[in-house]
């Protein structure tokens, strides 16, 4: 079973930036970010294929956020939250999966962590 183990949550103001990652326990193909607000669904965020580079953002995020794989762990991801909002705020989960597709979909993601809270005050 391949466990994922998020940091790197927190609060910040509005403009502010932050910096998540996740480090999973065995090599997959894609590695990436979902997030939930209270009440809301669980939406992609940015996800990676982890041999080929392909990437993949949400249009929420795309310019403010960017998601990078560590040049020497393959298996370990960042996402660079920059100019944060008020509507950032969430649980962020690392997610990750045996196959890339450019788009978001919970289904293609076989691993889940634990969720890191982000949350950014006006």
């Amino acid at each position: 079973q391949v466990q994922l183990v998020e940091s790197g949550g927190g609060s910040v103001q509005a403009g502010g930036s932050l910096t998540l990652s996740c480090e999973s326990s065995a090599q997959t193909v894609s590695m990436g970010w979902f997030r939930q607000a209270p009440g809301k669904k669980r939406e992609g965020v940015a996800h990676l294929d982890t041999v080929y580079g392909y990437i993949y953002y949400s249009d929420s995020v795309k310019g403010r956020f960017a998601i990078s794989q560590d040049t020497a762990k393959k298996n370990k991801v960042y996402l660079q939250m920059n100019d944060l909002k008020p509507e950032d705020t969430a649980m962020y989960y690392c997610a990750a999966g045996d196959t890339f597709m450019f788009r978001h979909s919970k289904a293609d993601f076989s691993y889940w962590g634990q969720g890191t809270q982000v949350t950014v005050s006006a």
